[in-house]
């Protein structure tokens, strides 16, 4: 069996009480059967400490963007994500997106740069990591209204109604579950992913966020993936196995990695 870790932030997790360091974290999760990880930089800078921390190992993927909470603290120096998302490893842009549950004040710049993102997206031909919280609407229609079909993406950590998800569908973007699905409280999101198509699935963890069922109140990790992904698979009605195979082919359709 072959996961991969669609969204995780692997420079963030606890290397001083949690994991030894990087290998630790990547033995752990071979052992969960993930195999593949996509770390996504939040900022500029949290782009080359990931670059510098993880250039050895081949089984680990970069995006390069600004989140949106960092919008403020960054210069709107667009040229250097376009530049720096030229490297090979970077499979895509972001993450991008809005979040108004913790910046509401600075809705207007959050999206001047995800419309930038789009746009650099669009240029390379790379996907889009889209993040978005308590904003699903203007994040659908920013989407809508530059072009994103050209670039296409995923909404990432997906907990939203099922309207929302046939819109970002009819978009070509993918839907990425992460560990809400096993939360006690998230009726409706499983209700939901009764209905979006296998194959426009993707899993992640967002380690070192959201860890799922029995794992909550601890710190994420990749190889937590597999609880999510069992998660899923029951909800589907689907072998595990059939889940990965899906996933793992999603993921290579949408970030052009099956040669990589």
């Amino acid at each position: 069996m072959f996961l991969i870790d669609s969204h995780c932030h692997l420079d963030q997790l606890n290397y001083n009480l949690l994991h030894q360091n990087i290998e630790d974290v990547l033995e752990k999760s071979d052992k969960n059967y993930v195999k593949k990880f996509l770390t996504v930089s939040t900022s500029i800078d949290n782009f080359y400490i990931i670059k510098k921390l993880f250039k050895k190992y081949n089984s680990i993927f970069y995006s390069c963007g600004i989140h949106p909470l960092n919008c403020v603290q960054e210069e709107k120096n667009f040229n250097m994500i376009e530049k720096l998302s030229n490297i090979k490893r970077v499979i895509a842009i972001g993450e991008t997106g809005l979040d108004y549950h913790y910046s509401p004040n600075t809705k207007n710049i959050q999206k001047d740069f995800f419309r930038e993102h789009i746009r650099i997206g669009i240029k390379l031909k790379k996907p889009i990591i889209v993040h978005s919280r308590n904003s699903i609407n203007d994040t659908i229609k920013i989407l809508k209204e530059n072009s994103s079909k050209l670039c296409r993406g995923v909404l990432h950590s997906f907990n939203e109604s099922h309207h929302a998800a046939y819109q970002l569908l009819d978009l070509g973007f993918y839907i990425s579950l992460s560990g809400i699905v096993t939360f006690k409280n998230s009726i409706e999101l499983c209700k939901t992913i009764k209905k979006i198509p296998l194959e426009s699935l993707l899993i992640e963890t967002d380690s070192p966020y959201l860890s799922p069922t029995p794992y909550r109140g601890k710190e994420n990790q990749p190889a937590y993936l597999f609880n999510i992904a069992k998660k899923i698979s029951t909800l589907k009605k689907v072998k595990i196995e059939s889940l990965a195979q899906i996933t793992t082919n999603n993921f290579h359709q949408l970030f052009n990695t099956l040669n990589m």
